[in-house]
């Protein structure tokens, strides 16, 4: 790290272009320079730096239903990107043996109803159609277990009540912002690395200038701001904002800068991952429309299907199984397809940077922070943060509090991400080993423990979960709670006394949607056959 005179800015200077320079490839660094380039124009000098030599992770293949702002803010169609990155759909995620051995419950994209003001999971609680609160709360349930798709074959949604942007060039954008509170009804999947291939493409396009090189040095001012980053072929790249993506290692932010990491080690401990990208004949195997997270002996499994492959995962603690151990019980859970395929393990720094904009330096993906892809937040993060980013995009290097208002929104994220994956485990009724025994006596943050006694009693609302925007709302913690199993929680008393006809005929009026849909929708194989046809 090299230190010379004051860091260029150009920020307060109307007549000058604003230079950025983001350091790293990959889903973070594309993302964000191509939200950048649509937001911006070229009233923005953006680079991209990244080297020919260092992978990706490449496991992110899941997503929040909010991903669908990134690709409307682009003004991309559907069928603009997915065929390009073997995208298919995500309607919920499917917990396997979370409860007990040969249990699933899901948590879908979907509002959970209320009715006579009290929610449906209440009513549920205290008049229980089936074992199966998720199938009698939610219309989604019945799609997964179905293998349906969203859409029709002429590609109409199914009615959730979400009104689709127009992708005209005059329209407003679409934000998480904007839609905060309205569900989207599924997410995607799709790979990741063809994900960062296709965005290169659309930034380039837009202007921006791709650089494959390694940065061999920083630059810092007297002040501390970075300067410069020095590349092994390409010279010094100097700019007035710097863009950390180069994942775990923050070669900027925490290496240059120095900035602490926050760990959250001591409440999440799976650390450690071992990966495999299993081939799939989509014309023979169905195409299941969630996420599916498996619980096993020291974590649990990832199962997401992809139009030619099946992207899996083993998660787990490196307290309580070596790598050695770990893909032998991914190898085995996957079966004679995985034989010939190669291992790729994985070794994940769990928590957040202290700050993730210091002086010039704003972190996005893995180097700002990461939990464990359990509820699949990791490109959520990254999202959210390029949103926040062009909130509050900097006048000048003296803008502290446009700083500390970002800091203070990604720290509230993930926080709020952390507090509900921690759910997951202490709510799980799974205790047949150390590990899962574990989970019910491990330390959790304070707060989510005073949650949990109110929620034994209430169950989740807008004033009993995490109190900033996190990206999961209320109904999303009454599925964990309900769907695991492990923490008893018990209906209102008010509703021994309220007339219970109005909920009952919520229940079945649910049932006969969700029957109507699964006859009436195709499954996912059959859209996205007549989908790539339609794009060769």
């Amino acid at each position: 790290m090299t230190a010379r005179g004051a860091a260029g800015d150009h920020f307060g200077d109307p007549g000058k272009s604003r230079r950025v320079v983001i350091v790293g490839g990959g889903t973070a660094g594309w993302m964000t320079a191509s939200y950048l380039a649509a937001a911006f124009g070229d009233r923005i000098d953006l680079t991209v730096v990244e080297s020919a030599h260092i992978g990706t992770v490449g496991v992110g293949e899941a997503t929040f239903s909010d991903i669908r702002h990134f690709f409307e803010f682009l003004r991309l169609a559907e069928s603009d990107w997915m065929p390009a990155c073997n995208a298919t759909y995500k309607l919920a995620v499917r917990f396997e043996n979370w409860r007990e051995p040969g249990h699933h419950f899901y948590h879908p994209f979907e509002q959970l109803g209320s009715v006579d003001g009290f929610p449906l999971s209440d009513w549920w609680l205290r008049h229980p159609a089936t074992n199966r609160f998720d199938k009698d709360c939610f219309v989604m349930a019945s799609l997964c277990d179905a293998e349906r798709s969203p859409r029709y074959l002429d590609g109409t949604l199914l009615d959730q009540g979400f009104v689709e942007q127009d992708h005209d060039e005059s329209a407003a954008r679409s934000t998480i912002a904007e839609y905060q509170g309205v569900q989207i009804p599924y997410a995607y999947h799709f790979e990741a690395h063809l994900l960062a291939t296709y965005l290169t493409g659309y930034s380039t396009r837009r202007g921006v200038r791709h650089i494959v090189d390694n940065v061999v040095d920083v630059g810092l001012d007297e002040d501390g701001f970075i300067t410069h980053v020095a590349t092994a072929e390409h010279g010094e790249l100097s700019a007035d904002l710097f863009v950390d993506c180069t994942g775990f290692r923050a070669l900027l932010l925490n290496k240059a800068l120095g900035e602490p990491f926050v760990s959250y080690q001591d409440t999440l401990p799976n650390d450690s991952a071992v990966a495999l990208q299993v081939p799939l004949d989509m014309d023979r195997e169905p195409l299941r429309p969630c996420t599916t997270a498996t619980a096993q002996e020291a974590g649990w499994i990832w199962t997401i299907p992809l139009i030619s492959r099946i992207g899996t995962g083993y998660v787990y603690a490196g307290d309580y199984s070596t790598p050695e151990q770990a893909e032998r019980v991914l190898r085995d859970f996957v079966g004679p397809a995985a034989a010939d395929v190669p291992a790729n393990h994985i070794k994940m720094r769990i928590g957040r940077s202290r700050r993730s904009w210091v002086k010039n330096c704003v972190a996005v993906g893995l180097s700002s922070g990461f939990v464990e892809p359990l509820e699949s937040t990791g490109i959520f993060f990254i999202h959210h943060a390029i949103e926040q980013m062009v909130k509050y995009f900097p006048s000048g290097r003296g803008d502290e509090l446009q700083r500390e208002l970002y800091n203070r929104s990604i720290a509230h994220v993930m926080d709020g991400v952390r507090e509900f994956l921690c759910l997951h485990y202490v709510g799980a009724r799974r205790a047949d080993n150390q590990y899962w025994k574990d989970t019910k006596t491990r330390k959790i943050p304070d707060a989510l423990a005073e949650r949990i006694e109110i929620w034994k009693h209430k169950v989740p609302d807008t004033e009993s979960v995490y109190p900033y925007y996190h990206g999961l709302p209320p109904y999303s913690y009454n599925c964990i709670l309900l769907g695991a199993g492990g923490i008893e929680v018990r209906h209102s008393p008010a509703l021994d006394l309220a007339d219970e006809r109005a909920a009952l005929a919520e229940f079945q009026r649910i049932r006969i949607k969700a029957d109507k849909l699964v006859q009436e929708l195709p499954t996912q194989n059959e859209y996205f056959a007549q989908m790539r046809a339609d794009t060769h």
